[in-house]
């Protein structure tokens, strides 16, 4: 592993790879610790001049090189640790190279490597320089033939890109599959996954008739919980055909489920390699929340079929292009699937816990950024969700009509390239003729702007003037500006109606915020009684959004509100100022308050028993951190806990009434069963908070018939006086054997448990440091969903996530960085906390750790 300080690399410096190769061969001879790859190139110059060929390699041992059938002596080439350069080639030749990897000793699972005794890949981003010299660039677009050659008898399924040609038995044991991809694409998307495998197959029927084989590879025995993710896939192949106009392109389409993973999923062309964790899923061991994600996920690595894919990104600084859209299409595709005001709200609480402090850090940088020290620091959740909150934005700006236009020409324009955000916007340009360059400083600016909203009322002329003020916080930079921002606005009368004006017939209308101040008056008719404004509805924007209300004020809106978002969002606005209240001024909880919510929950749960649970969750306290520094994270967990129980009070009775109310049989992991059981899960929550319902939880572990239920109890009960122990000891009895499940084990203890706790769980024999999956769930989650414990003023949280900085860093870099990314907020703590955490900071700053992790931890530091 090199410790060497991060190259910085800038977008400025994008030149394009001067050799184009048009086709590929690779020949795979699999072996644990030693695999043999041929590497056969068809290389063409592609600009003036005589540069040489660099070609990036890590890990690979050069046996063989070869141009137009001559071998080339030493002499000829330059082989460094990182690459390998040709200084004089002919304009058109033939490249071969031999090389050997070891994949049993991949712990990084970059490249390939094995996980359960199966050969996987994992390319994105710089991952194929670890199979074979190659210049290992999203603009570099190739057709891969691929032949693969093991053992048979330990891998019987062979699998890479594209369609199957053929497979043939060998001597000795052995076989060999050939494969070919007709559609050219970056090494990134390189595939190849070799073992054997339970397999569930189906087929899709296109909506031009052609017949697509599918197929969900997973462990022995395991084919059976795969079903729903099969379901998903096809889902998602009519929804994209549908809604998008896309058809999938090849015959065949497969997904492979391993353990050990980096990430989610990849979307490989044709061969989707995926987390375990977002493919299998039972009624008895998937909560709801794991069917939703399976659902999103399974989507999104389908959707990048076309958008990342047949269009890919030219160089990294682009990764928005093909992250920030395919997130929109999923968000959207689940809002089709579900119910689409609960599924906004989820998407917006996202983004504010993970993308909001994100902008607020050290961490900040564009959607687009202009330079980065590690390519895998970069996959956040401002190219990811912020990316993808841009795209609803345009679509609000031109229309849907024109922004449905706009993709139909980057398709049609841009299929079987490597493209830019300028490319992309070009398109929407052209359908709308509108110039969206300054929309385009999006991309450019880090920072969540902060919009104030004032208002005032002339009944003598019936007028509401609407003052918008735009500030654009520090992290922008010195050259900031503020951003064309679309607010979906609405004028609402005293019943609930939208009231005409002089801008929108219906009341609704689009207010562009795109200065310092903008002022805008609307007229009604004579006699008009003073409004209600509606704005930001649907969080139209990715801002913080302030207005001056009163309590009175806002209740009097949230009553006529016709907009599920801001609903929810007034009301969790009160929320917010009452738990800072109890945190910093020591204020009693406001009983009003409590009865609101508590009957804005009653309200609701009949008719949408999901949006009454969101009604009903209170914000995290990392979520809190934006609205007062420096905060306390032990006092704000403190404050939020004393609104619980003020709720579980104030609905004692109706908390055992939704909970004794029947199970939704037989089990259906759709929208209106999971809305039910959210909402269970709320009231198990609120119980564990009160004397008189926290001892209704000793009962409700045995009598859980789900996943969902069993795992809300078992958190109630650790948040609860009441004694868990027996809880966990037979959870873990009865799941011991499922990976999958035992990591939600430890997860639920590392989010309210203690760090002696936490310690302790660290030392079980089912924890594996190996396993990216077992390290989240146990020191990830205790970082981001357990901040009292792990900002505890004597440092213990700080040095337990640290030593598995440490410990994880020389396996797998990726990871490592990932977990120090989970102290980006230390500035923002009170004093004893802040010099905890920049003590263990400076302490990791001595140790050698990865070019990942090291790129991290200077931002960070500062």
């Amino acid at each position: 592993m090199r410790t060497d300080t991060p190259q910085t690399v800038l977008l400025a410096d994008y030149a394009p790879f001067p050799f184009d190769i048009d086709r590929v061969s690779l020949e795979f001879l699999l072996h644990p610790t030693e695999t043999r790859v041929t590497s056969v190139l068809n290389i063409r110059r592609t600009s003036e001049g005589d540069a040489p060929l660099v070609l990036d390699g890590d890990g690979v041992t050069l046996e063989n090189i070869e141009i137009d059938g001559q071998p080339l002596p030493t002499s000829a080439y330059d082989l460094t640790e990182t690459t390998l350069t040709l200084r004089q080639v002919p304009d058109a030749f033939e490249l071969r190279t031999i090389v050997t990897i070891n994949p049993s000793t991949n712990t990084a699972l970059s490249g390939l490597y094995l996980s359960g005794g199966r050969f996987c890949t994992q390319c994105e981003a710089t991952g194929f320089r670890r199979i074979t010299f190659w210049p290992d660039r999203p603009d570099v677009m190739s057709r891969f033939t691929v032949s693969i050659t093991a053992d048979k008898s330990a891998y019987p399924i062979l699998l890479s890109n594209g369609s199957p040609r053929s497979t043939e038995d060998l001597k000795d044991g052995f076989h060999k599959a050939i494969w070919d991809d007709p559609h050219r694409k970056p090494s990134y998307l390189f595939a190849l996954c070799a073992g054997d495998y339970d397999v569930l197959k189906d087929a899709f029927t296109t909506a031009s008739g052609r017949v697509v084989d599918l197929a969900i590879h997973v462990d022995a025995g395991e084919a059976g919980k795969a079903k729903w993710a099969m379901d998903c896939l096809k889902r998602a192949m009519a929804w994209d055909e549908a809604v998008f106009g896309r058809e999938y392109d090849l015959d065949v389409f497969n997904i492979v489920a391993v353990r050990d993973f980096n990430f989610g999923a990849m979307e490989n062309k044709g061969l989707n390699i995926f987390n375990s964790a977002y493919v299998l899923a039972d009624e008895d061991s998937a909560t709801d929340l794991d069917f939703q994600a399976i659902e999103s996920i399974v989507a999104h690595e389908y959707f990048h079929n076309w958008t990342g894919n047949r269009i890919t990104c030219r160089d990294w600084f682009q990764l928005c292009l093909k992250e920030g859209l395919t997130v929109f299409r999923d968000q959207e595709f689940s809002a089709d699937m579900r119910s689409r005001p609960v599924q906004r709200i989820k998407d917006v609480i996202r983004l504010r816990a993970r993308q909001f402090p994100e902008d607020a850090g050290p961490l900040a940088h564009p959607v687009r950024p202009d330079s980065y020290g590690a390519i895998d620091n970069l996959y956040t959740a401002t190219v990811y969700e912020k990316g993808a909150e841009l795209i609803r934005m345009l679509k609000q700006l031109i229309g849907a009509d024109n922004f449905a236009r706009g993709l139909e020409i980057y398709f049609e324009r841009h299929d079987g390239e490597a493209a830019t955000i300028e490319d992309f916007y070009a398109c929407f340009e052209s359908a709308s003729g509108q110039n969206l360059s300054a929309f385009r400083q999006w991309y450019a600016q880090p920072g969540t702007p902060e919009i104030i909203i004032r208002e005032s009322w002339a009944p003598a002329t019936a007028t509401l003037t609407i003052e918008v003020q735009q500030s654009v916080s520090g992290n922008a930079g010195a050259e900031a500006k503020p951003l064309p921002t679309p607010l979906a606005c609405a004028i609402i009368g005293g019943n609930g109606t939208h009231l005409s004006h002089t801008s929108a017939d219906n009341g609704e209308f689009l207010l562009i915020s795109d200065d310092h101040q903008v002022v805008r008056t609307l007229a009604f008719p004579a006699g008009t009684e003073r409004p209600s404004l509606s704005v930001g509805r649907e969080f139209s924007a990715p801002v913080i959004l302030r207005r001056h209300l009163s309590r009175d004020e806002t209740l009097s809106l949230i009553k006529v509100e016709t907009d599920p978002f801001n609903r929810w969002d007034l009301s969790q606005s009160l929320v917010r100022k009452q738990i800072l209240n109890t945190t910093y001024g020591g204020g009693p909880i406001d009983a009003g308050l409590v009865d609101t919510v508590a009957q804005l929950s009653l309200d609701a749960k009949d008719k949408d028993p999901a949006f009454a649970a969101l009604l009903l969750r209170l914000p995290t306290t990392g979520e809190l951190f934006l609205d007062h520094k420096p905060a306390d994270p032990i006092a704000l967990d403190a404050a939020r806990k004393d609104l619980k129980s003020a709720l579980a009070a104030r609905l004692t009775s109706e908390l055992t009434v939704i909970l004794n109310a029947p199970q939704p049989t037989p089990f259906r992991p759709d929208a209106a069963q999971a809305g039910i059981r959210d909402l269970r899960s709320a009231a198990l929550d609120l119980c564990a908070h009160h004397a008189e319902t926290a001892p209704f939880l000793n009962g409700r572990f045995e009598a859980a018939t789900n996943m969902t239920e069993q795992q809300a109890v078992l958190s109630a009960l650790l948040a609860s006086p009441e004694d868990a122990s027996d809880a966990l000891a037979k959870f873990y009895a009865q799941w011991a054997g499922n990976p999958l499940v035992i990591d939600k084990w430890f997860a639920t203890q590392a989010r309210l448990g203690r760090v002696t706790e936490l310690e302790a769980l660290a030392e079980h024999e089912d924890f594996d440091l190996g396993n990216p999956n077992r390290v989240r769930a146990l020191v990830g989650v205790f970082a981001t969903g357990n901040l009292a414990g792990f900002h505890a003023p004597d440092g213990s949280g700080h040095d337990f996530v640290a030593t598995f900085v440490r410990r994880v860093d020389p396996r797998n870099p990726a990871l490592a960085a990932r977990l120090l990314t989970t102290f980006e907020q230390w500035k923002d703590l009170t004093e004893d906390a802040r010099q905890s955490a920049e003590r263990t900071l400076r302490k990791l700053s001595a140790a050698k750790l990865s070019q990942n992790a090291s790129d991290i931890l200077q931002r960070i530091i500062g």
